[in-house]
């Protein structure tokens, strides 16, 4: 079986597949999500904090010398939006997990089988035995 054939086989299972259109879907979501946070959470939190861009917010580490050179700064304000779109996002995740678990029933289990004539022979020849 050639490498080609491998690969092939390997991109038609399903699980594969299903992983692909997962990772498509989880990215357009994440984009909705970060519209979400950065245009409809974070301005009344800015508000509330009278006034603060979370998306500016920085502790500045070293000015710039001259013109041209770049500020070194810890941007703490985009890292709490970027924890709370994680927040709202493994929310959501979990819930959809949690509504799909609930609609799924249990697949009913068979009772086991009752042994054949043979079977109750030998058990009752077992038993006898262990006396």
């Amino acid at each position: 079986m050639g490498i080609l054939q491998e690969f092939k086989d390997f991109v038609a299972r399903g699980s594969v597949i299903d992983l692909a259109v997962g990772v498509i879907i989880g990215g357009a979501f994440g984009k909705i999500v970060a519209s979400f946070v950065e245009d409809i959470i974070m301005p009344p939190v800015g508000l509330l904090t009278s006034g603060v861009n979370f998306t500016e917010a920085k502790l500045v580490l070293k000015e710039a010398a001259k013109a041209g050179d770049p500020v070194i700064a810890v941007k703490y304000g985009n890292f709490i939006q970027v924890v709370i779109q994680f927040v709202i996002v493994a929310a959501v995740v979990f819930l959809m997990v949690k509504t799909i678990n609930r609609l799924r029933r249990p697949e009913p289990t068979a009772p086991p089988p009752e042994p054949t004539n043979e079977e109750k022979l030998l058990t009752e020849i077992r038993d006898l035995l262990k006396r």
